[in-house]
């Protein structure tokens, strides 16, 4: 019994040793795109539409409250008439009514909350928004998909591209390499709702709200930290300037 344990634990050790990785090792194949974050208000009210509109149906973001909106310049009945659509007072939680359960039944696993999923994301090769700014725009068709959909960022994904009425439909090129990777090059086969540019400028708006969500309180927390370095860089001045006076007559 004790062998049997101690084998679990070098077992559990050896994954938690080699996970991240393998983790960095999958997203290094795919070359992130630099994610144009903005703490503009209006970059963030356009995101949060978007999110509540095209997220909000399946994610939940179960760690926020619709009141926290009011923080990016939206007035609480702004919100009400606006935002709210599965929820009664403005003071609930961003949840959803979908099950568990449910979820991996339609989707083939159960759906992540995404209020933390801007810093979940990080990694050595980019940022969690360069990770969402890339994999949002890089949906293709894939008739061999249950949803009709694949990604290049996430290969076999079970989530549909639910924003391709404002994208439009990309069709994949895929060519493989000597050592066994993959070339994916997209081309749009038709157009949506949306330019190109218009497009990446509303998932910029939609990753600027989820980074802002994942820590509303970044800006103020950087503001702070930078008024910490200051002081103690002068209390070092300071420090080192009553040093060389109390210790002049002995050296």
């Amino acid at each position: 019994m004790k062998m049997r344990v101690i084998n679990l634990i070098k077992r559990a050790a050896a994954v938690l040793l080699f996970a991240p990785a393998v983790a960095l090792a999958a997203a290094a194949s795919v070359q992130l795109d630099k994610a144009p974050v903005s703490t503009d208000p209006a970059a963030l009210q356009h995101g949060a539409k978007l999110f509540v509109n095209y997220c909000l149906s399946c994610h939940s973001a179960s760690f926020k409250r619709y009141n926290m909106l009011t923080n990016i310049g939206l007035s609480e009945q702004e919100i009400r008439d606006n935002l709210m659509f599965t929820a009664e007072r403005v003071g609930d939680l961003m949840t959803v009514a979908m099950r568990p359960a449910d979820a991996k039944v339609w989707f083939g696993t159960a759906v992540p909350d995404l209020t933390l999923v801007a810093r979940q994301r990080n990694s050595g090769d980019g940022s969690g928004a360069d990770w969402l700014y890339t994999y949002l725009r890089q949906f293709y068709r894939d008739t061999e998909r249950p949803s009709g959909w694949n990604n290049v960022v996430f290969e076999n994904v079970g989530m549909p591209h639910v924003f391709w009425e404002l994208q439009g439909e990309q069709v994949a090129s895929i060519t493989e390499n000597a050592d066994g990777t993959k070339n994916v090059q997209l081309s749009l086969a038709k157009p949506g709702k949306l330019s190109v540019e218009e497009y990446d400028k509303a998932v910029a708006d939609l990753v600027s709200f989820m980074v802002w969500m994942s820590e509303p309180i970044a800006e103020k927390r950087k503001a702070i930290g930078t008024v910490v370095l200051i002081f103690l860089a002068g209390m070092f001045v300071l420090s080192y300037a009553l040093k060389k006076n109390y210790w002049k007559d002995i050296h």
